[in-house]
This record gives structure tokens, sequence and C-alpha cells, in this order.
């Protein structure tokens, strides 16, 4: 890719979404994250575009993982699966949380049974000028699908997602996934000047990515940091909030709900809210009533079933779901929705997916 400045500019802020007055602005999805009256809770799931669906497996036969999200038709078609296997109430846009690092040269490939690795790590401040803002003309292909996929979803909302800067600044450090993040946090504790640029260049870059699918006419965006629930709240605060809420105060403006979503974060619920989300994902491991309190009010909640359930009998799964309904409705709120504490498992029946948001739409009729 053509070398370009490693200076941080601002980033060129888009026109409002088109979303914004398109035919899904009244979708239950959205209003549920706008806190409005919604005829039921509505549903979708991390993941349930891919690897657990038969025709998923079938159109990305011989195609690799990042090739597969540069090619615009191929992307609509994966985004398109489940909202038509499972009659979901919202899309989530297919694509992976390091697109945007391969975007602007670093040189990151997925590998199977491993997940992204990256070739050379970021470790000196020297590597850091490798991290570049990320310009619209980087990831033509994403406006493209976004645009292919707007057209033929009309009253069905799409979901943008990008990583959120921690996460992205782990892989780039340890150079792959990692059970223990240690040389992030040895970065993090001893190089703490370093870390501050990493994370605040990968706030640019991840701005930068948000803005390109909210012009592109996505519904909302979902801000993934599936490794910061390794943090303490402290470290969380000093070392991390700062970049999430760069990202989150970037797109403030452009009339789509932002979503922020982690793993393991019960004890960083309130800060990621005060990161800057206007709903925040909460995973199984926290009750909904108990996540509310610490999220507080003017949030809306997403989640939060054990993906694990979904193993069980119809009948136990009906009941975990049921308790989680109930759980939001106690809450005396409009503003749930229904989603998995994390991803589909790869290996996760299809139908017991289809299933449980027929369960969920008959369960939370109004």
């Amino acid at each position: 890719m053509t070398e370009k400045t490693a200076a941080q500019p601002a980033v060129p802020t888009p026109a409002v979404s088109p979303a914004v007055h398109g035919p899904a602005h009244d979708s239950v999805f959205l209003r549920a994250c706008r806190h409005e009256p919604v005829s039921h809770t509505p549903v979708w799931f991390m993941r349930q575009a891919g690897r657990s669906l038969p025709e998923y497996l079938k159109v990305r036969e011989g195609i690799g993982m990042l090739d597969s999200c540069m090619r615009p038709e191929l992307v609509k078609e994966i985004t398109m699966q489940p909202v038509r296997r499972h009659k979901v109430d919202a899309a989530i846009f297919f694509s992976d949380i390091v697109v945007p690092l391969k975007a602007v040269g670093i040189d990151v490939d997925i590998k199977p049974g491993v997940g992204p690795v990256i070739a050379d790590p970021i470790r000196t401040a020297a590597d850091l000028q490798r991290l570049r803002p990320l310009e619209p003309d980087d990831v033509p292909y994403v406006t493209e699908a976004i645009g292919l996929l707007v057209a033929e979803l009309g009253a069905t909302p799409l979901i943008g997602f990008a990583g959120a800067p921690y996460t992205l600044a782990s892989y780039l450090v340890e150079g792959g996934p990692s059970k223990n993040h240690e040389r992030t946090k040895a970065m993090m504790y001893g190089a703490p000047e370093l870390w501050a640029e990493l994370v605040d260049r990968l706030a640019v870059i991840t701005a930068g990515f948000l803005k390109v699918q909210i012009a592109a006419g996505v519904s909302a965006v979902q801000l993934f940091d599936s490794w910061v629930g390794s943090l303490a709240p402290d470290d969380y605060r000093r070392s991390v909030m700062p970049a999430s809420t760069k990202v989150f105060e970037a797109v403030a403006d452009l009339g789509v709900p932002r979503i922020h979503f982690g793993v393991g974060t019960g004890e960083l619920l309130g800060l990621m809210s005060e990161a800057g989300a206007d709903v925040v994902g909460v995973d199984w491991r926290v009750p909904l009533n108990v996540a509310s309190l610490r999220v507080g009010p003017g949030k809306a909640l997403q989640g939060n079933l054990d993906p694990a359930v979904l193993y069980a009998p119809t009948k136990v799964v009906e009941t975990k779901a049921r308790e989680v309904l109930h759980a939001a409705n106690a809450l005396g709120t409009s503003g749930h929705i229904f989603n998995l504490g994390h991803g589909v498992l790869p290996s996760m029946d299809p139908d017991a997916l289809s299933r449980l948001v027929a369960f969920v739409h008959e369960a939370s009729a109004r």
C-alpha cells in the first residue's frame, strides 16, 4: 500500500448517517436503543453472520477470512444469511476487527484455529509510525458492501462495528491472541507514554472506520472490546477509557446509537458506560438488574443469555430466556435488546437460534 503520513489529524466527519431518515429508523431495534416503546423485545446475536451456518461455510469455502471481508457481494450474502434464516431484528455487518489495521498497511492475517496474527508486532516508538489514520479510500469495499446491504435490508437495521483500541492494541503488541496479555500490560504499566500514543492512534483509526460505515448507511455501531475484561477498573480508567471515549465522541453527532461490549466486564460496566455508549452490552455473568445499577440511568442494555444454554433442551432455553426478559421488564424500561452474553459458537445448532428468536418475539409481545 502507498506510504502515508503517520500524523494524527482529526478524522473527517461525514454527514449524519443516511439511516437516520431511512426505513429502518422506526425499527424495534433502534426504538429500543432510544428507550422508545416497542411491540416486542428486539433480538440479534453477536457472530450471527458466520461460522455456525452451513450456508456460510459453503460460500466461504476456499476463501480466506480477510479476503472474504473485502468482497462486497460476498459480504452482503453472509450478512443477510442469518436475517433470512433466524428473522432477527438487526443485521450485523460481516467483517473483522483487524480489517482497518490491514487497510492502513499492517501485515496481519487471520489463521484458522488461531485468529489474527501480526507479522511484526508494535513494541517501540518507531513501530508506531506504521499506524496512520484510516481514510475512506482505504476501504472502498466496506462502503460498497454497506450500500448493497442497506438497499436489500430495507426496514431491517444494519449494525456496523469496530474493535476498541485496547483489544486492537493487545493484538498488535502480543502479535496474536493471548490469555494473559503479558506484553500488553508490560507496555501499559512500564511505558505509559508509548502506550498512550498507541491507543490514541488506534482510536483515530477506529473512529475513521466507524465513520466510513456510518456515512455508507449503517443504523448503529458497536465497539467490541473483547479483551478489556482482563483489566482492573483503575487501569481501565487511566489507560484505556480516554481512547474509547475519543472513539465515541468522534461519532457522537452522527445520529446512530453507539453500543459498547466486552467480555468479563462486570466490574467495568459503569466505566464503559461513562466512556460514551448509548447501549451497554452485558455478558451472562452479571444479572441485568445489577448491570443496570452499574451502567446508570439513561442507557439501554443488551444481553445477556449464556451462549452455552443453547446446547440444552428447548424448554430449558426458553426458561432461561424468559428469566432474561423478566429481569429486563423489572427494570421498567423499553431499553433492552435481547442478545447472547457473547458470540454464537461454531458448533451451535442454527435451528436453536431460530427457535430462540421466535420465542423471544412471542414471549415479549406487548
